[in-house]
């Protein structure tokens, strides 16, 4: 093999046969980090930029750099651009189309980087973008939970633990639950964005370089806070990348949530809600079912997060630094995190504006299995009982309600003080379901004046978020 044909690889000036084609297909990443190929000319026009403020490529060879990027930018969104194996990656199949198109001058441009601060840079500036993506349609979610949660504030619906009806709640406070979660989520995403918006550019293969490179400048011309500080750490580091994966499994986590209780809800044993066909399917033996396909899903795919989570951390557990071969493989999980997360956000974002509740039906539920006996020993403590007591009475009279299948608000008031003479006639304010959500009138509680104060403030935190 000539020195000429061993040299067709940028790299190949060292080597004296061609690789293996099945270990340059195995070791190439083209095929899945294209996607990458708009930071990376923005990252390699900052990069330019600053060689040309100190001095290392002149004003019109800057000038050709930025054309020529420019024009490979147009050719690969016209779908005309030729991506090859041969040459790896994202970065060498752009840099060898510049040096075709503008000559010596593209083979400049690689001054005072590595592909190993480029990528690193690529990759920031890929998940800085797709962060703000992400919390866009977390933020429309949000808004609509609220305006349901401000729209059912009064709509009574049983609360459980262990699946099992405990006391009345409104479903305008369960729904804003599910919002305290997701702002959560969203400030796990927005630190993520801060940790990572430092720019590696400059830190080169891992010592730095010997160019009078002002990576300062870099940084700010691509919009870091910062350049960072130490170079091996620079090309080395994929923690943004562990904590995207770890604030995704985490609103995956929540999604999932919701999804069973979604799933649950449209049951025909529950019947609480209503989705629009638009979001269900049906099934091909059985012509009367409406599957809940949207939430199921959802709730399948925390599972391919999650596992994305355990691959990135298992992939940098055992590196050295700085870079090594292995950091390739985190591009396909961080891309099918956020390419996961953005699709099941906009099916929520979507559908949960169009739900519609079945009031009669979760208030019913909510007369069912006892849900005042907290709201009857609370009435007896307020009359000078121990709530041990209390408790002890409220658990005959349950009892009693079971044997006779009368619920608490059903029984009368004689029937009532066989278990406490402290019972009186105004014990019915509290069995009742509204007696008893109205009577949470606190902060974080279900009476709907709270719930509605709750959506309002929960509303002004997503509309001045910045």
């Amino acid at each position: 093999m000539s020195d000429k044909e061993a040299s067709i690889k940028p790299w190949g000036g060292r080597f004296s046969e061609p690789t293996d084609q099945f270990v340059e297909r195995f070791t190439a990443s083209v095929s899945f980090d294209q996607r990458l190929y708009h930071h990376d000319i923005n990252g390699s026009l900052a990069h330019a930029a600053m060689l040309e403020k100190v001095g290392v490529l002149t004003a019109a060879e800057l000038k050709d750099i930025q054309s020529g990027l420019e024009e490979i930018r147009a050719e690969i969104l016209e779908g005309s651009f030729e991506w090859s194996v041969s040459l790896e990656d994202v970065h060498m199949n752009i840099e060898a189309r510049l040096t075709d198109k503008i000559g010596i001058t593209g083979k400049k441009l690689h001054t005072g980087r590595s592909r190993n601060d480029q990528v690193a840079t690529d990759i920031r500036l890929y998940v800085r973008d797709e962060l703000v993506l992400i919390n866009k349609e977390l933020s429309r979610l949000q808004q609509g939970l609220v305006e349901l949660a401000t729209r059912e504030a009064s709509t009574i619906m049983p609360g459980f633990t262990h699946l099992q009806t405990a006391q009345p709640v409104t479903f305008g406070h369960h729904m804003l639950a599910w919002n305290e979660m997701l702002e959560r989520d969203y400030s796990r995403f927005q630190d993520c964005s801060v940790r990572l918006n430092q720019c590696p550019l400059g830190a080169a293969a891992l010592a730095g370089t010997t160019y009078p490179i002002d990576r300062h400048y870099s940084a700010e011309l691509l919009g870091f806070d910062r350049p960072t500080e130490n170079s091996l750490d620079s090309v080395s580091d994929r923690d943004f990348a562990i904590e995207l994966a770890s604030a995704a499994s985490l609103l995956m986590t929540h999604l999932s949530r919701f999804s069973e209780e979604l799933v649950l809800w449209t049951s025909a044993q529950f019947k609480f809600i209503e989705l629009p066909d638009r979001f269900c399917t049906g099934s091909s033996i059985m012509p009367q079912k409406k599957n809940p396909d949207v939430p199921e899903l959802i709730r399948g795919k925390v599972g391919r997060v999650n596992g994305h989570l355990i691959s990135l951390l298992t992939l940098m557990k055992s590196q050295p630094l700085a870079y090594n071969k292995d950091n390739q493989e985190d591009k396909e999980p961080v891309f099918d995190i956020i390419d996961t997360v953005k699709d099941c956000l906009k099916a929520y974002a979507d559908m949960i504006p169009a739900i519609t509740v079945n009031e009669d039906v979760t208030r019913e539920a909510a007369m069912r299995g006892f849900s005042t006996a907290t709201d009857l020993a609370d009435y007896l403590v307020r009359k000078g009982l121990p709530f041990r007591d209390a408790h002890e009475v409220v658990g005959k009279s349950v009892a009693y309600g079971i044997a006779e299948n009368k619920d608490l608000s059903e029984m009368t008031l004689d029937e009532l003080r066989t278990f406490s003479s402290d019972i009186s006639a105004d014990v019915f304010d509290v069995l009742t379901l509204e007696g008893s959500v109205n009577a949470r009138n606190h902060i974080g509680g279900t009476a709907p004046e709270q719930v509605l104060s709750a959506a309002k403030r929960a509303e002004n935190r997503i509309n001045n978020r910045s």
